[in-house]
């Protein structure tokens, strides 16, 4: 586990109608502020990685379909420094992921068709303060499943 990232298990309400799956509460203790929120689709099989926010704070929760959520903390004071984690979180495992400034993080795609990923941020989106690394960047030690199947 990196130090920092927060895995809440999150509720859903279900019945024949439907189902209400909830997300994140302003009451919560590990609530720290809202910038924006927004969705992102993926593609089964597809990556969409590397990027790192030197100052929001991510919560990600992923209603639809499934993801292989990947970080890596290259933070020069952290205890957990050089670690990779890797969480399987969607529908069928659905948690709510608190990822800190100054992580990598990137996700793959694992159910079919679309996967559709919150977001809620602390901070609006600003490109300054976003760093990005390609794919297969090999200052971070993962190596993406090239044949992933689906959930």
């Amino acid at each position: 586990m990196i130090q920092g990232v927060i895995i809440t298990d999150l509720h859903k309400t279900k019945d024949d109608r439907g189902q209400v799956m909830h997300m994140l509460r302003c009451d919560a203790k590990h609530f720290i502020g809202f910038g924006e929120i927004y969705f992102s689709t993926v593609n089964l099989g597809a990556v969409k990685a590397w990027k790192l926010h030197r100052k929001m704070t991510l919560n990600l929760a992923v209603p639809l379909g499934s993801v292989r959520l990947v970080l890596y903390d290259e933070r020069p004071d952290s205890t957990t420094r050089g670690t990779v984690q890797e969480i399987i979180t969607g529908e069928a495992a659905y948690k709510l992921i608190t990822i800190p400034p100054l992580v990598w993080n990137g996700f793959q795609g694992l159910a079919p068709g679309v996967t559709l990923l919150a977001n809620c941020a602390t901070l609006p989106h600003d490109p300054a303060e976003v760093d990005r690394r390609e794919v297969d960047d090999g200052r971070i030690p993962y190596i993406w499943p090239q044949e992933v199947s689906s959930e």
